[in-house]
């Protein structure tokens, strides 16, 4: 029997062959060298690049007043260079190189009046914030040079409305000041914001401009005329002491009758006197009484006016009204067409909110603004509509069927030069008001009638 022997296969291992799975080591200290150059370098770079991130951001900052200064003409001006420089290069075009220097020389001449720094200290003051219509406004403008060194001349330039005011400015020296003071038409009501301020600087040609803002915008209140009507007969808003209704509160100043407590009472109401003598708990019951309250529905809307003057009128009448329940200390509520209530808690702010109401036109007709009236103002005991004379009969009557029972109505259609006269419209007083001195007669009448 032969026995062969197995012979186990030889592995060779990557290891076991010259040259392969060996790591090739770089000499101590070469590759640490090489990381070092290479960060070195990287800081290096980040270094420059910071500095010329920073210097070129210094130049944009030192030319900035020029480039925002660039007006329309000059920026076609400065298109206009670049390519005749361009084309005469090209070209070897004589005239149009002269052109272009030309175009070059002209625009760094100009903006020698538009860089530098503007030093000033600026001050707008206006005398009173509001005045009446046809009052004369006052302001005061007030440029200060707070640096040693001399400042040159420049133009102010002043907003008022829909208008500018322009007020040069002389080269100030170190600490040097130039006052203007300047008046202000106030031949309508009208909120007029004055400002801002801004000093502008520009070349002859106008190529370039520069402005600079100094103050904040201040606005002016320019309040409605209106007819003091006190002492005279309000007659018709004559209501102070408030009025009797027939509903039953459980607290006001009507004391009214007797009745059985209930859980939930207040027991400051019960009456003691009564409960010791029949032996049962008894509390107060009494009648709500309706304070004064004047609401003025004044319409807005241009549709019921045949000129301005209606309008001025209206708005005259409803501050008269309004200010008059003011210092008789009653409630008022002013609305008008789209823009809600109007402030009646002070004098200042009823003028000031009248001051800034215009003309509208809108679908919200005087009906629309009395349904909304009645279902807000709960409280009123007088409520006046003021229209204009284009507001037709049927119109009012349909807005005064919209109001509450119970309160009194009357309705004032301005029409500047009429005769004063009064009408009636079913139930609804109608007063023509043809000016603002006829109201307290006007009152008076509606009040005889």
């Amino acid at each position: 029997m032969t026995t062969t022997a197995t012979r186990p296969p030889v592995t060779t291992s990557a290891t076991s062959r010259p040259g392969y799975g060996k790591r090739t080591e770089a000499p101590s200290g070469l590759g640490a060298r090489g990381a070092d150059a290479r960060r070195a370098t990287r800081r290096g770079w980040v270094t420059f690049s910071g500095a010329v991130r920073r210097r070129l951001s210094a130049v944009r900052e030192w030319l900035r007043p020029l480039t925002e200064a660039f007006s329309g003409f000059g920026f076609a001006v400065l298109v206009t260079a670049v390519a005749a420089w361009v084309a005469g290069l090209m070209l070897s075009w004589v005239e149009v190189l002269i052109a272009a220097v030309l175009l070059t020389v002209t625009l760094i001449a100009a903006s020698a009046f538009v860089l530098g720094k503007f030093r000033y200290t600026v001050v707008l003051d206006l005398a009173q914030r509001r005045v009446t219509v046809g009052d004369r406004a006052v302001g005061r403008l007030d440029v200060r040079n707070e640096t040693r060194r001399p400042v040159l001349p420049s133009v102010m330039e002043l907003p008022v409305g829909t208008g500018t005011a322009a007020f040069p400015v002389p080269r100030l020296r170190g600490g040097g000041a130039h006052e203007e003071i300047f008046t202000i038409p106030t031949r309508r009501r009208s909120v007029i914001v004055v400002g801002p301020v801004k000093s502008v600087r520009a070349d002859p040609l106008g190529l370039l401009r520069r402005e600079v803002t100094w103050t904040e915008p201040e606005e002016l209140f320019v309040h409605p005329q209106v007819k003091n009507l006190m002492g005279s007969n309000t007659g018709f808003f004559k209501d102070l002491e408030g009025r009797v209704t027939q509903d039953i509160s459980n607290s006001d100043v009507s004391f009214h009758a007797l009745r059985d407590y209930v859980p939930g009472d207040d027991r400051r109401h019960i009456h003691w006197k009564t409960t010791a003598r029949t032996g049962q708990l008894m509390v107060r019951q009494f009648e709500e009484t309706r304070r004064s309250h004047l609401a003025v529905l004044l319409s807005t809307r241009a549709e019921d006016y045949a000129s301005e003057e209606e309008f001025e009128l209206a708005v005259s009448v409803c501050g008269s009204l309004g200010l008059q329940a003011i210092r008789e200390d009653r409630g008022v509520t002013v609305m008008v067409n789209d823009a809600g209530n109007l402030r009646g808690d002070h004098r200042t702010r009823l003028l000031d909110d009248l001051s800034r109401i215009e003309l509208t036109s809108t679908k919200t007709t005087l009906a629309d603004l009395a349904r909304i009236a009645g279902t807000t103002v709960n409280d009123a005991s007088v409520m006046s509509f003021i229209t204009g004379s284009l507001v037709t009969p049927t119109e009012l009557r349909s807005a005064s069927a919209r109001l509450p029972v119970g309160v009194q109505v009357m309705a004032i259609q301005c029409v500047p030069g009429a005769s004063l006269s009064r009408h009636a419209i079913a139930e609804l007083g109608v007063l023509t008001l043809g000016k603002l001195g006829d109201l307290p007669l006007a009152l008076r009448k509606m009040s005889e009638g």
